[in-house]
């Protein structure tokens, strides 16, 4: 079979990290043909080191050289213009997380992946992880019933990030994450939210299928961060159950302290579910029996393997399924767009439903 022809837009320090060095292991499947980023030095670095035919600082040169795959990276802000010109280009696309900012850009993707007949896969790298995958058998069937309550708890290693101290713990030494990516509101849509929310967001969404109706929000940036480092959101679900959803900025120098911390704990009519990232543990509790999954401490690491991985399969014709599919990214973005709005005005908030009609 021919080898796809892969273009990257936005090489930044976790494409470098992770992303490139998994596709890396994919040559058979793939042609290194194109990489956008700015800065000459470190462009160029990128396309020596993985074996890139051409580097450019304009993405309209990525796309012009032709790919049939292509990894968007860029700032959140750009995600938008970058992956919709990729799709029409005729590329299968992975868009990095959050998918975009404004929730109607995240459903133009997805309405435009379907016109153009292309995968669009979003960078949630925990929805492969076996951990994930069987949990959410588990809540297929059996399953908890109808859905009364959901509680979301996270922390991670982002207080230097976003703080503009610091990277995290597994940026590329190589290219160190550019802060305003991540701290100018502008580029970003936010803070701790953005960055890390919209990953445990996916994972709840995934598992249970839910859309947001209406939110609540309080978001705190101590430390003179620029954006905010803890959020707390009260959420209603489109079928009027609730949900809680807590994440904060947590310590990289405390001992013992775990670099990702997540559980999900669900309510239903007719059972409950727990899971925990950091035990890799996942339980189903109902009256007519317990269903665990227990993949120790290892099975809930974090890693993006499976994303760039299913792109390339997808994209090759494989069997294979879209853990992380666009629409799934577009559910997260709505939420996160009426929780910045909630907190904003102090007020409870909508979420658009930006793929719907008016009226």
């Amino acid at each position: 079979m021919k080898r796809l022809r892969l273009g990257v837009i936005g090489a930044g320090s976790w494409v470098v990290a992770s992303h490139l060095p998994t596709l890396a292991a994919r040559r058979d499947d793939l042609e290194f043909v194109a990489v956008c980023r700015e800065g000459a030095d470190l462009l160029e670095q990128i396309r020596e080191r993985f074996g890139f035919q051409l580097a450019s600082e304009d993405y309209r040169d990525v796309l012009a050289a032709g790919v049939d795959v292509c990894i968007v990276a860029s700032p959140t802000a750009l995600h938008h213009e970058h992956a919709k010109a990729a799709l029409l280009a005729g590329a299968h696309v992975l868009v990095e997380k959050p998918v975009t900012i404004d929730p109607r850009d995240a459903w133009d993707l997805v309405a435009v992946a379907a016109a153009q007949r292309r995968q669009l896969v979003c960078s949630f790298g925990w929805n492969y992880r076996p951990l994930l995958v069987r949990a959410r058998e588990l809540m297929n069937a059996p399953g908890v019933g109808p859905i009364e309550h959901v509680a979301i708890r996270m922390a991670s290693f982002t207080r230097e990030l976003l703080a503009n101290r610091g990277a995290y713990p597994k940026a590329s030494p190589d290219a160190i994450p550019e802060q305003r990516t991540w701290t100018d509101p502008a580029l970003s849509g936010g803070g701790y939210a953005q960055a890390q929310l919209t990953h445990a967001l996916a994972a709840t969404l995934w598992l249970t299928g839910q859309r947001g109706s209406e939110v609540a929000a309080f978001m705190s940036a101590p430390l003179a961060a620029p954006v905010e480092l803890h959020d707390a959101i009260i959420l209603r679900f489109d079928d009027g159950s609730i949900a809680s959803l807590s994440g904060a900025s947590s310590h990289s120098d405390a001992v013992d302290a775990p670099e990702n911390e997540l559980d999900i704990h669900v309510i239903g009519r007719d059972g409950q579910f727990a899971l925990s990232i950091e035990r890799g543990v996942a339980r189903l509790l109902r009256a007519d029996g317990e269903h665990t999954v227990d993949l120790g401490p290892a099975g809930g690491a974090y890693d993006c393997v499976g994303p760039p991985l299913a792109l390339v399969d997808l994209a090759a014709g494989r069997d294979v399924v879209n853990q992380s599919p666009g629409e799934l990214g577009a559910r997260t973005v709505e939420i996160l767009a009426a929780a910045y709005q909630s907190a904003r005005t102090g007020r409870r908030a909508s979420v658009a439903h930006a793929n719907e009609p008016a009226g």
